[in-house]
């Protein structure tokens, strides 16, 4: 057979085509499509649990992990007629129809297409308007410790035994983890996001050292619970998804046993498959066990009633109907953000982050005075939704820095436009 000729695998008595198998998608672990594609094999019991009768959107890696991916909505065509879709609504009234997979032949057409990582939905195709999965995704800000990410996990656990459900953990693959529940399917979008915000307030009330809910990035502190991943756009990668770290991890379901002691790089590409294959899938359980939101929406009224109020993000500067200013035109453009109440300087956007963090580093070599007082978590990096892809913002906050020293804000060092092409003046 010639060297990268077409891979023809019968599946489910289909024939599915990997292309390019020998092409790298891992260039430091060497990984290959058919790597990828025989790992998804040994573990598809457990990846297709995560997935099954989901809408997803395809995040796709066609130039390999160490470049940019690019996120796509809409299922491609051609397609075989054997790729089930389903039309989903989003919030902002677009319609996209996207691929349910549900067997193994079209788990791995998905993966064909360079998705190392499985971006479902939280609703079943047969039933859009009804999540069945509260997702719990905790996010350590910078600088946060592992051990403090399990630790919240822990406390996690003991509020959703409290309001009578059952949570399956899971690492992210990345810097935290993702706790999920499954739900009888009577619960709305808001509900199930109110349900989030409410469990992620009690955690932080109970560990107010090392967790927080808060909303705007410069306010958090520890680990953040993030509830927002409830809502009805939003993705996460779901059970044995490759993360693009450079040893390719997986996004590990775990044992609560295996919680307090358990270490991120210990589930990578290469040893899932046999930990798989010994113990089998630690979340197997997770559809006998759906629960009631009853408790949870309660407190959340509780919440609310002494005063706790969700924040709404308004805009700083209201947008032009010509559009926000050009880059290069000296004007910091707005993000449709509020007004943050923390001292805050931006630094830089760029279309990827390694240019972001470049101009970072100029930045910090003009202030040494400067860095000499900022903690990990003063730096923050955004990673900010495009048209098809992500754009990375930096901003400072300077709220350990003298104001003496304090310096203003400056041109950015980099000044990428996400909005180029699209006012109306162009």
């Amino acid at each position: 057979m010639a060297k990268d000729a077409p891979l023809v695998l019968e599946l489910d008595g289909l024939d599915v085509t990997v292309t390019h198998p020998d092409k790298v998608i891992f260039p430091g672990p060497g990984l290959t499509k058919r790597d990828i594609v025989e790992y998804f094999l040994a573990v598809a019991p457990g990846a297709l649990a995560g997935v099954a009768g989901r809408p997803m959107a395809l995040r796709r890696f066609v130039r390999g992990t160490n470049d940019k991916p690019f996120y796509q909505k809409r299922a491609p065509e051609p397609r075989p007629e054997w790729i089930e879709t389903v039309d989903f609504r989003y919030p902002s009234g677009g319609v996209a129809s996207e691929i349910v997979v549900r067997d193994v032949a079209q788990l791995i057409w998905v993966i064909n297409l360079n998705c190392v990582d499985l971006h479902p939905h939280a609703v079943r195709a047969e039933d859009l308007a009804h999540p069945d999965e509260l997702r719990i995704d905790l996010d350590p800000v910078p600088g946060v410790p592992w051990a403090m990410v399990r630790d919240v996990a822990l406390v996690a656990r003991e509020v959703l035994a409290d309001h009578g459900l059952v949570g399956f953990p899971k690492t992210s693959g990345s810097r935290g983890m993702h706790i999920y529940t499954r739900l009888a399917g009577t619960w709305t979008f808001t509900q199930v996001r109110t349900a989030g915000l409410a469990l992620a307030r009690e955690v932080a009330r109970r560990a107010p050292d090392i967790a927080t809910a808060e909303w705007w990035k410069e306010d958090r502190h520890g680990v953040f619970i993030d509830y927002n991943q409830n809502a009805k756009d939003r993705t996460t990668a779901s059970a044995y998804s490759l993360r693009p770290t450079p040893d390719a991890r997986v996004s590990a379901p775990l044992t609560w046993d295996e919680v307090p002691s358990c270490e991120p790089g210990e589930f990578t590409f290469r040893t899932v498959p046999e930990r798989f294959a010994a113990i089998g899938d630690p979340a197997a359980g997770i559809d006998k066990a759906p629960g009631d939101l009853t408790s949870l929406l309660a407190l959340a009224k509780a919440q609310k009633a002494a005063g706790m109020k969700e924040p709404a993000p308004t805009r700083t500067t209201a947008p032009s109907r010509a559009g926000p200013p050009a880059a290069g035109s000296g004007a910091i453009r707005p993000t449709g953000r509020r007004q943050s109440k923390m001292p805050l300087i931006e630094i830089a956007r760029a279309a990827d982050v390694d240019t972001a963090m470049a101009g970072l580093e100029r930045w910090k070599a003009r202030h040494p005075d400067v860095v000499a007082h900022l903690a990990a978590p003063d730096v923050l990096v955004d990673a900010m939704r495009g048209r098809s892809s992500t754009w990375t913002r930096i901003r400072v906050n300077l709220q350990h820095v003298p104001q003496e020293l304090r310096p203003e804000q400056e041109p950015l060092e980099s000044d990428y436009d996400p909005w180029e092409g699209l006012r109306r003046d162009q």
